[in-house]
């Protein structure tokens, strides 16, 4: 897969070997790391949870108004935006070291198992209404408080 965009810069990216066939997911994290390092973007290192807090919602609302409007392009873009979000706030922790994206996929690889006993264990559910109470039940339980 290559990047859809145009310039020297890229072009330098992708003879360095990123966002080509290997792990895209890597490279952008690869990415982000580098534009956060001593050699990287200045206004990427300044960056904090709290700096970038009104940028995350700022993005998920974009995203929600993309798929009002049933744009596929625009969809894939915001998509990519609220993502660029989550990988800044676990880079960040990470160089905090209190957690990473590997902790944040895991937890929520956890999360969808834990809650999906009519999947992957021997709960049934014979529609979504069904699915969703035991969603429901297993995160009342699990967290002890609805949300």
């Amino acid at each position: 897969m290559v990047v859809r965009a145009a310039g020297d810069q890229v072009q330098a990216a992708l003879h360095n070997g990123l966002c080509q066939d290997g792990s895209v997911f890597d490279d952008l994290l690869l990415i982000v790391r580098m534009l956060r390092s001593p050699r990287g973007c200045p206004w990427d290192r300044e960056q904090t949870h709290s700096s970038i807090r009104a940028d995350l919602l700022e993005e998920t609302y974009e995203l929600a108004e993309a798929i009002d409007l049933d744009s596929t392009e625009l969809l894939r873009e915001e998509t990519g935006d609220v993502l660029l979000q989550t990988v800044l706030h676990s880079q960040i922790s990470s160089e905090e070291g209190r957690y990473d994206m590997n902790d944040v996929i895991n937890e929520l690889c956890n999360k969808l198992i834990i809650r999906h006993p009519h999947v992957f264990g021997t709960a049934t559910a014979e529609g979504s209404g069904e699915a969703l109470a035991n969603w429901d039940a297993v995160k009342s339980a699990t967290k002890g408080r609805k949300t």
